[in-house]
């Protein structure tokens, strides 16, 4: 993929495996959805949530963008994590958030549902700008004669 297409690879999906470092022991591994604002992921958590004291500790993350349909194709994405905790903009991303779940818009007379759970569950966002990519196409054996042309190779990080 070049750059172009890992960039839209990212906008048209919906779910990822955030890496996060944890306090103690091996990285955490997540499964969230996302919406982007520019070239930025937006995440929804709970302030409370192990996602957000981690990006405060420490605010480098990895994201496994996922495709969700089978075979499964990815795309890692690194980057720089903030926390937010503007609570009109904690609704608006939950509500985004709402809308790829249920596949709709929510209707205008949610919209205040969705702020008072944001409130009361002390939603926040994480914002994370990517810094590079680490693309590596998954190879796939459909039939057994994929075999015969199946390659892998190695791959390095290239900028976002």
């Amino acid at each position: 993929m070049d750059r172009q297409e890992r960039r839209q690879f990212v906008r048209q999906h919906r779910t990822c495996v955030l890496g996060y470092a944890r306090q103690e022991h091996g990285p955490a591994m997540t499964v969230v959805y996302y919406v982007t604002d520019g070239d930025d992921l937006l995440v929804s958590t709970m302030a409370a949530r192990s996602k957000a004291k981690a990006v405060d500790r420490d605010p480098r993350v990895s994201l496994c963008v996922l495709d969700e349909n089978w075979p499964v194709t990815y795309l890692q994405v690194y980057g720089t994590a903030v926390v937010e905790r503007d609570e009109e903009q904690a609704a608006d991303v939950l509500r985004q958030i709402v809308e790829l779940m249920a596949g709709e818009p929510v209707p205008a007379e949610r919209r205040p549902q969705i702020a008072e759970l944001a409130r009361q569950e002390q939603r926040v966002v994480l914002r994370v700008t990517p810094y590079a990519t680490f693309a590596t196409p998954p190879r796939h054996v459909h039939k057994m004669a994929d075999l015969d042309t199946l390659s892998h190779w190695t791959s390095a990080s290239q900028p976002w």
